[in-house]
């Protein structure tokens, strides 16, 4: 089916421009490589790997496509330890040993048995099945998160996953997917990913916005704060990431900040006023601490 412009749910985005504008009319403001990029994944049907520093934006480009194209955004948090009943199925045993007794008391044979506790109705499905079991022409998108966290293991199965789209249930068969899912993995760089996973994917790094970027960021999401304050905000934000502090605040940091103003009815910007606010851009203690002997007063003033 197709709308007025050529779209159509194989082929949603009809050019790079096509991409921003959508993009933007949901509050994300990309770069021309992320436009490129996510046209490409869907013509293509390859995955994105987006790497960067926490909170620039990466996790929130899979949320914005999954509304654009109006179809399930379905997300695997990684961790270290997780493994493959987390992420792809598992059987759920309690209703299986209780469908067991229930069948000795009918008088049921154990293949009768067996044939019926290893039916789709005991399996649970985990994000990675639940992605390949999809089975309209409208695919969900799938979001990997923080892949760096999960150990190499993990990352070696995931690429297995990703070849070909499909699961192989000893018990049930093979699961393949009728269109296969839009997928965006994510990763905050904290050990290097195997070269073969990221040969599979297209390959982005995202930097924190520019002055401008973020400025216009807040903006879209925070419309009713005053510019003199917008701009105050994002500058100290900016100033603050090349500073020593340990947990560099991202664009998420810098919405609740400018949220939090506009909700305490504050319309300008005092060394008090960061300090007493601080607590929805800084994270640690000891960034806390430092944030009293960082020289905010080019910006204030």
């Amino acid at each position: 089916m197709k709308d007025g412009k050529g779209r159509t749910f194989q082929r949603p985005f009809v050019s790079i421009e096509d991409v921003k504008t959508l993009l933007e009319e949901q509050n994300y403001i990309p770069e021309k490589e992320i436009c490129i990029a996510t046209k490409l994944s869907l013509d293509l049907k390859k995955p994105i790997l987006l790497e960067g520093e926490a909170g620039v934006g990466k996790t929130e480009l899979a949320k914005t496509l999954a509304k654009i194209l109006d179809t399930e955004l379905i997300r695997l948090q990684c961790y270290e330890g997780l493994d493959q009943s987390s992420a792809l199925y598992e059987w759920n045993y309690s209703r299986q040993i209780l469908e067991v007794r229930l069948s000795e008391l009918a008088n049921h044979t154990k293949e009768e048995v067996e044939k019926n506790i290893f039916s789709e109705k005991f399996l649970l499905d985990r994000p990675l099945l639940k992605a390949v079991k999809n089975t309209t022409t409208k695919p969900p998108v799938l979001l990997i998160d923080e892949i760096d966290r999960a150990d190499e293991e993990f990352e070696a199965f995931l690429l297995e996953i990703l070849s070909d789209y499909q699961v192989t249930i000893p018990e049930l068969g093979t699961i393949k997917a009728v269109e296969p899912p839009i997928v965006i993995l994510t990763s905050n760089r904290t050990r290097d990913l195997n070269n073969a996973l990221k040969r599979r994917c297209l390959y982005l790094w995202i930097e924190y916005p520019s002055l401008s970027k973020e400025i216009k960021i807040i903006q879209k999401k925070v419309p009713n704060l005053s510019e003199t304050l917008t701009e105050k905000v994002v500058k100290t934000i900016q100033l603050l990431r090349g500073t020593e502090i340990r947990k560099k605040p991202g664009i998420s940091e810098t919405i609740d900040w400018a949220t939090a103003l506009f909700a305490l009815e504050i319309d300008s910007l005092t060394i008090e006023v960061v300090n007493e606010t601080a607590i929805t851009f800084l994270k640690n203690r000891d960034d806390l601490d430092l944030l009293k002997d960082i020289d905010l007063s080019d910006i204030l003033n």
